[in-house]
């Protein structure tokens, strides 16, 4: 049985090098993810995965941000552009559960298509006329009801294609004022309004395979960003319920600090299951598999249940799924 490294590694290029090639050998990562650097035209990101698997030594899975609007890794002619899912929302009004049901199903079929077999969607974060615009018109809607039956229709979506769904951010990055890539938001609501709301939107989604943690501060939990936070942690087991492999946010975001190194074990000590990290920087890489070492028991057993509930989907005409999102009623509004 294959012991995985406690990380998701991205890499540098759009080829793996001979040095990546030795170094993802030797520390198994559970699984890899891609950007935009990785990406140049069909066949190279099927070479790329192929590569990548075979490195690792087993079927890993390959993940990539594909929710549509700014964050979207892969654009025409790989994939079709999609506005952000707000508006999508939105426009759809009261099919908007069927749309982005077929969104994320004709996502799932081009992902699937390229090798790819994970995607970090849904994004469960509850939407306020505060958040900051880098996540506000990527969330779902701005009451719990709306996030959790679009995020169900998303996950499904995206399950009936073959394709990992990962809910985030854990346990909620709706309140967030701040860009965790560059700043730690610290959120001072609470501990009833975050039941009420921010926790609210996850709970149903509990049994879902994978989840990534938000950078953010709870103040009325824990004065420590929630993914190296062992209270928040507990409480995202015990209060939420999730009990499926729990990654973080890239740990290389500037919400948090201490070296990639220190941040990764700290993760791994607060109660996360495996690291991710995103920026394919070889001397980070090292430094944090050095610290990070190998999947804990139970984190071994919840990603061995994560890689079971993969499925091969049937066929699916792409086209076929555009007529009928084309032909689902839009909000008047």
């Amino acid at each position: 049985m294959t012991r995985f490294g406690a990380a998701i590694l991205g890499c540098a290029g759009t080829r793996l090098s001979g040095a990546e090639k030795l170094f993802f050998r030797d520390v198994t990562p559970f699984g890899f993810i891609l950007f935009a650097r990785n990406i140049e035209d069909a066949d190279q990101v099927r070479a790329l995965c192929a590569e990548l698997r075979e490195a690792a030594g087993h079927e890993a899975p390959i993940f990539i941000d594909q929710e549509g609007g700014r964050v979207q890794r892969l654009r025409p002619p790989l994939a079709r552009d999609w506005p952000a899912p707000l508006d999508h929302v939105r426009a759809y009004g009261d099919q908007a559960e069927q749309a982005m049901y077929l969104r994320y199903r004709i996502i799932a079929a081009e992902l699937r298509d390229l090798g790819i077999d994970g995607n970090c969607a849904p994004m469960l974060d509850v939407a306020e006329p505060g958040t900051h615009r880098f996540l506000r018109n990527r969330c779902y809607g701005e009451s719990v009801d709306r996030v959790v039956a679009v995020g169900q229709a998303v996950a499904r979506g995206l399950d009936e294609g073959g394709v990992l769904p990962v809910i985030k951010h854990i346990p909620g990055h709706g309140r967030a004022r701040l860009d965790s890539h560059l700043d730690l938001p610290v959120i001072e609501a609470g501990r009833e309004a975050l039941d009420a709301v921010d926790f609210a939107a996850f709970r149903p989604f509990a049994d879902m395979a994978l989840g990534m943690t938000a950078h953010l501060v709870y103040r009325a939990i824990d004065d420590a960003p929630a993914t190296v936070s062992e209270g928040m942690i507990h409480l995202i087991r015990e209060d939420i319920g999730f009990g499926g492999l729990l990654m973080t946010d890239d740990i290389s975001m500037e919400a948090l600090s201490g070296t990639v190194a220190e941040r990764g074990r700290a993760s791994l000590d607060a109660g996360c299951d495996v690291v991710l990290h995103c920026n394919g920087e070889m001397t980070e890489m090292l430094a944090l598999m050095r610290r990070a070492g190998e999947m804990s028991d139970i984190a071994q057993r919840r990603a061995e249940a994560a890689l079971a509930s993969r499925r091969a989907p049937p066929d699916a005409d792409i086209e076929e799924l555009a007529a009928e999102l084309e032909a689902l009623p839009r909000d008047a509004a």
